[in-house]
């Protein structure tokens, strides 16, 4: 992912900074505890499409 890209998105949701988890494909929203998911090397940033992260994954 683009580091340029990644330094001016925000989450949708409380407009925090995300994280990049590069294992997982994703956006990690540490206020929210969402995760985003990256495909094709594109940002889904919808909350519908997000996943609710674990204690242990924040």
């Amino acid at each position: 992912m683009d580091r340029r890209l990644l330094d001016i998105l925000v989450c949708p949701l409380c407009k925090s900074q995300l994280h990049l988890d590069t294992d997982k494909h994703e956006l990690i929203c540490k206020a929210d505890r969402l995760a985003y998911p990256i495909r094709d090397d594109v940002p889904v940033m919808l909350v519908e499409e997000a996943r609710n992260l674990s204690a242990e994954e924040v």
